[in-house]
C-alpha cells in the first residue's frame, strides 16, 4: 500500500523560484509511487501522477490573483482551508509536508490528530538569515529595503518559529541549514535531512572540457549582498584569471549594489548579461559556476551547474551537495583568498579542471530530482516509524486523551 502524503504549498506551484522547487518535489514523489494530495494556492503546471489537487485561490473555476487579497491574507486563507480539511477528516493521510508561513494552523491540526509532519526549510533559520543578511548590507553600505524577503520582520519570524515548534521534523536540504537550527537549540532528532535536485532532461553537459576556449566562470542568481557576488569578483581579480579568462554575470541587481561594486565590474573580462531565461545554455558556456553566498538553503543552481558540466566553487553556506576537493570546491564565507586560489588552480591547470569535471558529472546522477524524491520518501517513512514508536511507548490512557 502506497504512502499518502498531504503536501501543502501556499503559493503558485509550478512557477519560477520555490514554486518550481515544490513542483519538482511533488512530481518526484508521484514518480516513486507516493500517493500525493496537493493543496496549493494555484497549480500553474500539470503534475504527472498527482490525482488530487486542491487550489485554495480558485473560486468557481476562476483563479484569484494574490494582488487582490494581498499575499499574507492569501497565505493565511490557504492555511485555514487545509487545516479545516484535516479536522473534518476529509482525507486519510500518513504524513503532512508543509511550507513556511502557510502551515501554522495545518501543523496544529495535524498534531491534534496525531499525524506526523515535515516543515520544508528552503533557507536557514529565519533569525539567522535576518542577522547575516543585515550584517552584509551594513558592511557594504547597501540599504536593506523592507521589500527584501530577508529584511527583519518580527511578525513573520514569530509565525515561523511557532511552525518550527509544531512540526514533527524540519526538512533541511543541507548540513548548513540543519546547523543553523541545532545551533539554536533544536535537537538533531528533529532534523530530516534531504536534498534538492535538477532535471537531467534540461541540464546536460556540452561534451568534454574544451581546452581551446578562455577559462570561463559564471555567476547565476540575484545580484545582491546575500549572494556574495562582491566576494566572487574580488577573488576573480586576485586570482589573475581576469587577464586571460572571462567572468559572466547573469542576474538583476538589488538597488544600490551595482554602484558599490562598480570598480570591480570595470574590467574587459566581465560580461554583464542581466536576467537570462536560458540558464542551461549559459552554463554550457562556462567551466565553473561560482556561488559565494552568505546564506542559502541548498541553491538549485549548484545542482543544475553540475548537470550541465560546470565545476562548482561554492561557499560553505550555499548548501552545495558533494565532497570538497573531489567533485566540487568549498570555501568559507567571505574567504576571498581561498576562493582566489581555487580559481587560479582551475584556470591555470586544464587537466585538473577536466578531472574535477569528470568526477562531478559521475556523481551528478545522485543529484537529480528523482534521486531527491527517494531520499525524501525515506525521511517520511523514518518520521512515521519514529512517531509510531513514541505512541507505542505512551501509556494507553495518555494516547486516548
Amino acid at each position: 500500500m502506497s504512502l499518502h502524503v498531504l503536501y501543502t504549498f501556499p503559493l503558485r506551484i509550478g512557477v519560477s523560484g520555490i514554486g518550481m522547487t515544490a513542483w519538482h518535489q511533488v512530481a518526484g514523489l508521484a514518480e516513486v509511487g507516493v500517493d500525493v494530495t496537493l493543496c496549493c494556492g494555484t497549480c500553474e503546471r500539470p503534475i504527472p501522477g498527482v490525482r488530487r489537487v486542491v487550489e485554495t485561490m480558485k473560486f468557481a473555476g476562476v483563479r484569484i490573483p494574490y494582488r487582490f487579497t494581498g499575499l499574507e491574507r492569501g497565505i493565511r486563507h490557504h492555511d485555514s482551508v487545509v487545516a479545516r480539511m484535516l479536522r473534518r477528516k476529509q482525507m486519510q493521510i500518513d504524513i503532512l509536508h508543509g511550507w513556511p508561513l502557510g502551515s501554522l494552523n495545518t501543523l496544529r491540526a495535524a498534531g491534534e490528530l496525531g499525524i506526523p509532519s515535515l516543515l520544508e526549510r528552503q533557507n536557514a533559520h529565519t533569525a539567522f538569515a535576518y542577522e547575516v543578511v543585515a550584517g552584509e548590507h551594513a558592511r557594504l553600505g547597501v540599504p536593506l529595503h523592507q521589500s527584501n524577503t530577508h529584511a527583519g520582520n518580527s511578525r513573520r519570524l514569530a509565525v515561523e518559529e511557532e511552525e518550527y515548534r509544531l512540526a514533527t521534523k524540519l526538512a533541511c536540504p543541507s548540513d548548513f541549514v540543519a546547523k543553523t537550527f541545532t545551533d539554536r537549540g533544536f535537537s538533531s532528532r528533529q532534523i530530516a535531512r534531504h536534498q534538492y535536485g535538477y532535471d537531467p532532461t534540461e541540464f546536460k553537459p556540452n561534451g568534454a572540457t574544451r581546452t581551446d576556449r578562455r577559462f570561463t566562470v559564471v555567476f547565476v542568481g540575484r545580484c545582491e549582498p546575500r549572494k556574495g557576488l562582491h566576494y566572487a569578483l574580488q577573488a576573480w581579480h586576485a586570482s589573475g584569471a581576469a587577464e586571460s579568462g572571462r567572468f559572466i554575470i547573469c542576474g538583476t541587481y538589488a538597488p544600490g549594489y551595482r554602484e558599490v561594486m562598480k570598480p570591480l565590474l570595470e574590467h574587459p573580462s566581465i560580461e554583464e548579461r542581466g536576467f537570462v531565461n536560458d540558464v542551461p545554455t549559459v552554463l554550457k558556456e562556462a567551466d565553473v559556476l561560482v556561488l559565494p553566498t552568505v546564506e542559502e538553503g541548498s541553491a538549485l543552481v549548484t545542482y543544475e551547474a553540475r548537470g550541465a558540466g560546470c565545476v562548482v566553487l561554492a561557499s560553505d553556506a550555499a548548501g552545495a551537495v558533494g565532497t570538497d576537493g573531489h567533485d566540487l570546491m568549498i570555501h568559507r564565507v567571505s574567504d576571498v583568498e581561498l576562493l582566489a586560489r581555487q580559481m587560479k588552480d582551475l584556470g591555470s591547470d586544464r587537466r585538473r579542471l577536466g578531472e574535477m569535471r569528470r568526477r562531478s558529472l559521475t556523481a551528478a546522477s545522485t543529484l537529480t530530482w528523482s534521486h531527491a524524491a527517494r531520499i525524501l520518501l525515506d525521511e517520511y517513512r523514518r518520521t512515521i516509524r519514529e512517531q509510531q514508536g513514541q505512541n507505542a511507548a505512551k501509556p494507553k490512557q495518555e494516547i486516548q486523551s
